[in-house]
């Protein structure tokens, strides 16, 4: 891994193993991360600020959805959130900036909700 742009592609490639036999220190290393990261998945520790964080993006967005969670200035400047979006292969450069202005754009439209389609291939980590 070179950045924080290969964590999905690892996290798919390790599949459904418990997290607890990642090689995480390894991993945080490889794209510029302090390895002592890599500590939290065996504690306690940090619970509740991972719990506020998750019901922080939840309450924006409603709980019938799943991660991940992204939020943008809605039509008055609140916060509008939405799941997705979901892209394989993601966009890169001028197109993800496209994507983005995009989700941006219909944030901002007063009684927008979702877009939604079937997937049609499977992640592509490029």
């Amino acid at each position: 891994m070179k950045d924080l742009t290969d964590i999905p592609a690892l996290m798919h490639d390790i599949g459904a193993r418990a997290l607890t036999e990642v090689p995480a220190v390894g991993e945080a290393e490889e794209v510029g991360l302090d390895a002592s990261l890599a500590d939290v998945m065996t504690t306690t520790d940090v619970d509740g600020a991972l719990r506020a964080s998750h019901e922080s993006g939840i309450s924006l967005v409603g709980d019938d959805v799943g991660t991940p969670v992204v939020a943008f200035p809605g039509p008055e400047g609140e916060p509008i959130a939405f799941f997705g979006p979901i892209m394989s292969p993601a966009p890169k450069g001028e197109d993800a900036g496209r994507l983005w202005d995009g989700c941006v754009l219909v944030a901002g439209t007063p009684g927008f909700f979702e877009l939604k389609r079937t997937r049609d291939v499977e992640p592509m980590f490029d």
